[in-house]
């Protein structure tokens, strides 16, 4: 009888850890925003514009927050049935602007020069960046995580396991 028992807690070990191990890398918050600007150039001579022209960019931003499960350090105990969690992963953000040209006012006098095109694109992607409100996401994204664990977890609670938090970050689960 000891041998079935034993048997048991070991399914029980492999059925939690190959979970947790499924999981990998976990894209918990995904945000798109847009927006356009407008950036005009031009030149002046004795304080008067004599030439002028314009672009219109469109950005679209899309923001992930992302962890890499297999960073989190954890432990089965099944003999005394408890799933220990020692590390959590840190998030991943990863912010992609991508820049489209809507608009291009160009004039005989004054050429927009290629040079002129990238400086306009680089700056409509770092102020797209900047606009992303990182902090949000990051919280956001660690709610989002917790819920997700939280699943995790309750397959270990239905095979009996206590789950241990030794990283002080899971008390929103309840555990």
């Amino acid at each position: 009888m000891f041998k079935f028992w034993k048997k048991t807690e070991q399914s029980d070990y492999y059925i939690l850890t190959n979970q947790i191990s499924k999981m990998n890398k976990m894209v918990v918050i995904e945000q798109n925003t847009s927006s356009m600007q407008k950036t005009k150039m031009g030149y002046e001579f004795l304080g008067k514009e004599i030439s002028s022209n314009s672009i219109i960019t469109y950005t679209k931003t899309n923001a992930q927050v992302s962890y890499d499960l297999n960073k989190m350090k954890l432990e089965v105990d099944s003999i005394n049935k408890k799933l220990i969690i020692k590390e959590l992963p840190d998030a991943d953000i990863r912010i992609t602007p991508s820049v489209e040209i809507q608009s291009l006012d160009d004039s005989f006098i004054n050429r927009i020069s290629e040079k002129d095109i990238k400086n306009v694109t680089q700056k409509a992607k770092e102020t797209a960046i900047k606009s992303v409100n990182q902090n949000q996401l990051r919280t956001e994204g660690r709610k989002q995580l917790m819920e997700n664990l939280d699943n995790i977890f309750v397959l270990a609670k239905a095979l009996n396991y206590t789950i241990e938090d030794q990283t002080g970050k899971l008390g929103v689960l309840g555990l």
